[in-house]
């Protein structure tokens, strides 16, 4: 890394933070933890972490209720909060993603996997973000935004305008979750009718062109790319 990411681990179970920190700070990340909401708030005003991992489930101030406050703080608007949680109801899922969540990581993980997940969520960072790059390197899929072409593993496939515009869309942001109303509003426009129906159709034949490790149902939201 050329500078330290800094991020808030909170949870209220002391073991799990133990564990998280030790294998976070091997990658060489800044940590710092948080046994409740109110503690995780005050630390974040002084720290103005890069990533924020909260808990849904803890006594007192929850999640869902920290991350709203969190997301109230004028410095903490741009922040990113991943959710970790043991719950798979989709309720919980979609309260998170209404208080500004930018992704759900189920617990147990195991730690290669959750440091995957978290320079996903910080590579947000980096080209992807800018909307007039032409050419994106996406561990694998590269897309090239001049010629509406695609490539993976150095293949070269060709897409249909719409999906082109539906993967684009998606790979814009890695680990953001588009609602649909959003895709359709970025791909389809606010003036032409097309059902959900439609955007499911595109992501099932993108899925079998890139196959299903890309593109990632979030149930009751909409769909986001991982790599």
């Amino acid at each position: 890394m050329s500078f330290q990411y800094k991020i808030l681990l909170v949870d209220d179970e002391s073991d799990i933070l133990e564990f998280l920190s030790y294998n976070l700070k091997k990658e060489g990340y800044d940590v710092y933890t948080a046994l409740n909401g109110r503690q995780a708030i005050d630390i974040a005003k002084k720290v103005n972490p890069h990533l924020i991992i909260l808990d849904v489930m803890m006594p007192g101030m929850d999640g869902i209720e920290t991350c709203r406050e969190i997301r109230e703080l004028p410095d903490m608007k741009n922040v990113l909060v991943a959710f970790l949680t043991a719950r798979n109801e989709d309720y919980s899922q979609i309260a998170g993603f209404d208080v500004g969540a930018d992704d759900y990581i189920n617990k147990p993980i195991k730690p290669r996997v959750l440091i995957s997940r978290i320079k996903a969520l910080l590579r947000r960072g980096g080209i992807v973000e800018n909307p007039n790059t032409d050419k994106v390197d996406l561990g694998g899929i590269r897309i090239d935004r001049e010629r509406y072409v695609i490539f993976k593993d150095d293949v070269e496939i060709s897409l249909p305008k719409k999906e082109f515009e539906l993967l684009s869309l998606l790979a814009s942001k890695p680990g953001k979750v588009f609602a649909r109303e959003i895709i359709l509003d970025k791909v389809w426009g606010g003036d032409v009718i097309v059902g959900d129906r439609t955007i499911d159709v595109h992501i099932r034949k993108l899925r079998e062109k890139l196959g299903d490790d890309y593109i990632k149902t979030v149930k009751g939201i909409g769909y986001k790319f991982e790599f």
